[in-house]
C-alpha cells in the first residue's frame, strides 16, 4: 500500500517531466569506509550545480556521526543536505524542480530505496546513490547490491588497508556486537585488504595506537 501510495505520488509529481522526454538514469557509488564514497557524491552534485542543474541532496536520520542536516565525509568535507527517516520520505521532500539526487548512506535506508530510486529514474532525474556494498561480515549489504542491478554507472571505490597498506574493499568492525548496523567511524571500524579482513570481530592484539577507543553511539557508515 505504502509503495503504491508513493507510485501515485511521482506521478503526479514528475508526469510534465515525462512529456518532456526527459533521460532518467541511476549511478551508485559503493565500496567500503574511508573509501571516499561521500565526497564522490559530494563531487557529482557540484559538478550538476556547474552545469546549471539543480541538485538535492539527502541522506538518513539514523547517519548522526556529524551532522544532523549535511552530508559530510570522513575527511570533514561538507554539503547542505534534507534528512529523511526512510526511503519514501525522499519523494515527500523532494522539490519538483530537482534534476539530480544525490542519497548518501544508501545502506541505511532499506529495500524500498529500490523501487523509489527506480521511479525516479523513470521520472526523468539522475539518481546518485553512494552506500556500503558488504557488511561487517563481508556478506552484500542490502540494498546496495539489487541497486547495482539496477544502474546504468557503477563505482567501486577502494580504501587503504590499515595493516598492510594494500587496497581495502572490507569495512573491519573493531567494537564488539552482533548487530547488522552500528553507527561509527574510525575507532570503529577501520578498512581491511582481503587478505587482512577477519568477518566480526578482530581476534589478534591490537597494536596500541590502533587499539579502538569507544566515546559515543554506535551502523557501519560510509
Amino acid at each position: 500500500m505504502r509503495l503504491r501510495l508513493v507510485n501515485m505520488m511521482l506521478r503526479s509529481k514528475f508526469s510534465m517531466e515525462f512529456v518532456a522526454g526527459n533521460m532518467g538514469w541511476i549511478e551508485v557509488i559503493c565500496g567500503p569506509m574511508f573509501s571516499g564514497k561521500s565526497e564522490e557524491l559530494m563531487r557529482r552534485l557540484r559538478r550538476a550545480v556547474i552545469a546549471r542543474k539543480r541538485g538535492q541532496g539527502f541522506r538518513p536520520v539514523i547517519d548522526n556521526r556529524y551532522s544532523h542536516n549535511e552530508i559530510v565525509s570522513h575527511s570533514d568535507i561538507r554539503m547542505r543536505s534534507e534528512t529523511v527517516n526512510s526511503a519514501a520520505d525522499i519523494v515527500k521532500v523532494l522539490d519538483w524542480r530537482t534534476q539530480v539526487v544525490g542519497i548518501d548512506e544508501a545502506n541505511f535506508l532499506g529495500s524500498e530505496l529500490v523501487e523509489i530510486a527506480n521511479q525516479l529514474a523513470d521520472s526523468g532525474k539522475q539518481v546518485i546513490l553512494a552506500g556500503l556494498d558488504t557488511d561487517y561480515m563481508g556478506r552484500p549489504f542490502s540494498p546496495v547490491p539489487d541497486l547495482l542491478a539496477f544502474a546504468e554507472s557503477i563505482t567501486k571505490t577502494l580504501a587503504i588497508c590499515m595493516r598492510c597498506g594494500n587496497p581495502a574493499k572490507h569495512t573491519q568492525r573493531l567494537v564488539e556486537s552482533d548487530d547488522l548496523i552500528v553507527v561509527g567511524a574510525a575507532g570503529m571500524y577501520e578498512a581491511r585488504c582481503r587478505r587482512c579482513f577477519e568477518p566480526g570481530i578482530p581476534k589478534q592484539e591490537y597494536l596500541e595506537f590502533a587499539r579502538p577507543r569507544i566515546s559515543g553511539t554506535g551502523g557501519d557508515g560510509g
